[in-house]
């Protein structure tokens, strides 16, 4: 009997130092979470002015055509993915990765892989990584977000791929941030328009140096700059909620499990006390 209680007190120690952990994790996280929801939010006025910049030109000059709103030579896929560098945030990496499963089954891809998690995955699944430089989502800044968007436009202009998918974890809120892919290249939704009316393409009204193609194809790269920029914001912000709302449930399962263990702890110890006394009380009698 000793030696059971003296079991369940090492395990009740070691459940409280688990749950110490858990809270702290869970404290950062909440704390992180504010910050990095104020920066995605700050990144999207950037990315909206360079889109309707994009669709000005696009929509207000005659004849227009770019490389980057045709249909890709082949039918390569490139797939940029932003998972996390770390786990221990529920099911936000394990939910991206089943999505992927599913969205590139039947074709051909290689994978642009951010993060960690992201790298692992594919690496043993043997899928083709295009490159690791960009490896650690911890890391990547806007400079790195504006490297990688002239990677793919010179890829997807070289015809190295014919289309180019953006895959990350939107956050909705705080209790819910769903998978979803983007079309990055090609840029069809600038010369595409369903409004549900007849569109007239107007004259051109902006005159452009040296033309309004070269203006359009050298923004190109800022604009998927931004939208990788503003990508990789949001998929931190849904980690990190992911993580809050993991290691929430993990305190509160430790602390059910303490109380437990407690409750039983106390028992095995009453009843030790109460055999006591039974045997001092047996051995009073027979004296």
């Amino acid at each position: 009997m000793a030696a059971n209680m003296k079991a369940v007190k090492l395990r009740i120690k070691s459940v409280e130092t688990t749950m110490q952990t858990t809270k702290a994790m869970q404290l950062v996280a909440a704390s992180k979470l504010r910050k990095a929801k104020e920066k995605a939010d700050a990144s999207k006025p950037y990315l909206k002015t360079l889109k309707d910049t994009l669709t000005d030109i696009a929509h207000g000059n005659l004849d227009f055509g770019s490389p980057y709103t045709r249909p890709g030579s082949n039918d390569k896929w490139l797939y940029v993915v932003i998972a996390g560098d770390r786990g221990m945030a529920g099911g936000y990496n394990s939910n991206l990765f089943k999505f992927m499963e599913s969205e590139i089954k039947g074709r051909d891809i290689e994978v642009l892989p951010i993060g960690k998690k992201s790298v692992e995955f594919f690496k043993h699944r043997n899928i083709p990584i295009y490159s690791e430089a960009y490896a650690e989502v911890a890391r990547i800044g806007i400079n790195d977000c504006f490297e990688i968007g002239k990677l793919m436009c010179r890829a997807y202009r070289e015809g190295e791929f014919g289309h180019v998918f953006l895959c990350y974890t939107n956050f909705i809120s705080m209790l819910s941030q769903v998978p979803e892919a983007s079309s990055m290249l090609p840029l069809s939704d600038f010369v595409e328009v369903d409004d549900g009316r007849d569109y007239v393409k107007p004259r051109d009204l902006i005159l452009y140096e040296p033309d309004s193609e070269t203006v359009f194809n050298e923004i190109v790269p800022e604009y998927l700059a931004g939208l990788l920029y503003s990508s990789i914001n949001v998929s931190v912000a849904s980690e990190l909620a992911a993580r809050r709302t993991a290691m929430e449930s993990a305190t509160d399962n430790a602390a059910e499990l303490i109380e437990k263990l407690n409750l039983y702890y106390n028992r095995a110890r009453q009843a030790g006390i109460t055999q006591e006394i039974t045997e001092i009380v047996a051995g009073a009698e027979e004296t």
